[in-house]
């Protein structure tokens, strides 16, 4: 590889806003804040939105947005009745 135009890649912690769940993972990313994982060593704490921790696809708590779609509102017009 050619020598000085690659980030640094590191070991940091990544926390799920939502749930507060936190795991260690390789990254190029860099913050300013840090924190002190069990294992004793201080990582920098990089934020995010969604893990699987909390994303539904992964947790089967899904939420439906719009909850009477196209099919539903065929079936309520004609009479039918979803199983």
């Amino acid at each position: 590889m050619k020598q000085g135009i690659h980030p640094d890649y590191h070991q940091v912690v990544f926390m799920d806003s939502t749930t507060g769940y936190k795991f260690i993972a390789g990254s190029t990313k860099t913050s300013s804040e840090t924190v002190t994982m069990d294992d004793g060593k201080e990582y920098p704490l990089v934020r995010v939105e969604t893990t699987s921790d909390s994303h539904p696809f992964y947790t089967g708590k899904q939420k439906f947005a719009k909850a009477d779609g196209r099919v539903e509102r065929f079936n309520k017009k004609y009479g039918f009745t979803s199983k």
